[in-house]
């Protein structure tokens, strides 16, 4: 069971949460997020460190500092409790002080972004106690490891969880970090935004687990972005396939990587609203149901890079050095169109856009248009169900589209967009593809 940001926010709902965790006897795996708006909090700190900017690192954990000491005031009621919940606080934000005063450096960064998981998981562990519920606490960084490809180590977290969890046979509930992890170097990292849904996936290949539950604060998966269309409903079954496409183009409710370790052991996973416990949520498992559209997905910040050249493009092997660019400055590309003179692919960081513009133009010239928009429109078979990409487009006759990508994907049709475009372009979908809403 993995419970988000909001889900842990504030005192109630971790006393929501703690009602969820003990509705039944099962055992089970409780893994938290920071609080949220503590992972942005200390991404502040951590980039005032990395200005030289003390005064104003020191101004923000003192910030973050002032919303702990009010939380498990909260939180707790005990003076026994309150006082190892202080204990706990004042700790971590020593920590936080202490690095004001050594050399910043991106493992130390690292270890800032890990403060969040601990101190959210240590409190409501905290709570548990006072409240007599029996737990175990299990933290992450005993198990959770990735390799120097920032590759999670698969078997190696199965082998040392299951180590851990053979010493606990009468124990039910086990708290752990979501996010956090250590590297190849045995340093403090993590798993990227997002993570903790990869945590909750990974640890429930590595146990075998009947079900991963994803909780936030919306009821399953919705056929469209609520915070932008209206009329959106929730999708009661998805397939592994579907969530796939759904999460790495936009759906925002799971992290992208999260579907791959369920998927390879079989394990379905639920998303559920922690506000709305009884809501049926949207069950993924390997099962297709249906056929048509069931979702549209858009993601922002998308750069779009087209290569002409007339001399090379037919030539064997072009493909091949375009790609190897990419693969050198590890920028993974999301869309790819070829014509017979050109190739246009986008891709969402643009950590090395200057290095690969450069060492493309070798091969052609090259242009770039940022501020675009995938939208992505998912549903089983849809890229061989008649009159789909006719109905798509039919929506979108007022909008200009920049590039198309059908075929790769039997559940995916994506298109690019000027970002500007994109909200009127999900109304206008939802509205001649999801005509029963």
């Amino acid at each position: 069971m993995k419970f988000g940001g909001t889900s842990v926010g504030k005192p109630e709902r971790m006393h929501q949460v703690k009602d969820l965790i003990t509705r039944d006897n099962q055992k089970k795996i409780v893994v938290l997020s920071a609080l949220s708006g503590t992972t942005n909090a200390l991404v502040g700190i951590g980039e005032a460190l990395a200005e030289a900017k003390k005064d104003l690192a020191k101004e923000r954990i003192d910030s973050l500092h002032k919303h702990y000491q009010s939380f498990y005031k909260e939180l707790l009621k005990t003076d026994a409790a309150r006082t190892k919940a202080e204990k706990i606080i004042k700790e971590h934000f020593e920590f936080l002080n202490i690095i004001l005063k050594i050399s910043f450096n991106e493992a130390i960064n690292r270890d800032i972004l890990a403060q969040g998981e601990l101190l959210s998981t240590k409190l409501f562990y905290t709570l548990l106690q006072e409240l007599d519920v029996p737990a175990v606490f299990l933290p992450a960084l005993d198990f959770m490891s990735i390799d120097e490809n920032h590759e999670p180590e698969l078997p190696k977290i199965t082998e040392k969880l299951k180590s851990i969890l053979v010493n606990f046979p009468q124990d039910r509930i086990f708290v752990t970090q979501g996010y956090i992890c250590k590297n190849h170097r045995n340093e403090v990292d993590n798993l990227k935004r997002g993570g903790s849904d990869y945590s909750a996936s990974l640890m429930g290949a590595a146990i075998n687990a009947e079900v991963v539950e994803i909780w936030t604060d919306i009821d399953g998966m919705h056929n469209n972005d609520p915070r932008i269309v209206d009329k959106t409903k929730p999708i009661a079954q998805l397939s592994f396939d579907e969530a796939a496409e759904l999460a790495y183009f936009g759906a925002k409710i799971l992290h992208p990587a999260s579907i791959w370790p369920a998927q390879k052991y079989n394990i379905a996973v639920k998303l559920l609203n922690t506000m709305e416990p009884d809501a049926v949520g949207t069950t993924i498992t390997a099962k297709e149901q249906g056929s048509g559209v069931k979702a549209i997905a858009a993601k922002d910040g998308i750069t779009a890079i087209k290569i002409k050249s007339s001399r090379m493009l037919l030539a064997y092997g072009f493909l091949r050095k375009v790609f190897e660019i990419f693969e050198r400055y590890k920028t993974s590309i999301d869309m790819i169109t070829t014509s017979e003179v050109a190739v246009s692919v986008t891709i969402d960081d643009l950590s090395h856009l200057k290095e690969i513009t450069k060492e493309l133009e070798k091969l052609g010239t090259v242009e770039v248009d940022k501020n675009q928009a995938i939208i992505s429109i998912v549903g089983n078979m849809i890229a061989e169900s008649k009159g789909t990409v006719a109905n798509v487009m039919n929506c979108l006759t007022d909008y200009p589209i920049r590039m198309v990508s059908y075929g790769g994907s039997r559940h995916n049709i994506s298109l690019l967009l000027d970002a500007k475009l994109k909200n009127e372009a999900l109304k206008s979908l939802n509205e001649g593809l999801f005509q029963w809403n």
